[in-house]
């Protein structure tokens, strides 16, 4: 992977119960302009609604595009949003974070 390349970032998320998805909603609010700064934007989000194959139910997940690893890389670096990150961590009960590319032909 060449350093300057885009990377996409799936966020799969479970929330607390009694406010979880509030807390997070408050601190994706506050993000926005920290990962926005960086290059990086909200591709889409999506809500499951049944797992047909497997176990698998988390309340959200999507997909972040960034401009490079490199960029990611700096978000938690920065001092306000370091100030801000305690809202994801009250919010949520689990997550995952996966970075991907894009695949070169449609499966």
């Amino acid at each position: 992977m060449a350093e300057d390349e885009k990377i996409y970032m799936l966020n799969v998320l479970w929330f607390k119960p009694d406010g979880g998805a509030g807390k997070y909603a408050e601190y994706a609010t506050a993000a926005a302009p920290f990962v926005q700064a960086l290059g990086g934007r909200m591709i889409d989000g999506f809500i499951p609604e049944q797992s047909l194959i497997g176990e698998w139910e988390p309340d959200l997940f999507f997909i972040v595009e960034w401009p490079s690893l490199e960029a990611f890389l700096q978000l938690p670096l920065d001092p306000g949003y370091q100030a801000i990150a305690h809202l994801r961590e009250e919010a949520l009960r689990d997550s995952l974070l996966i970075r991907c590319r894009r695949a070169a032909t449609p499966p």
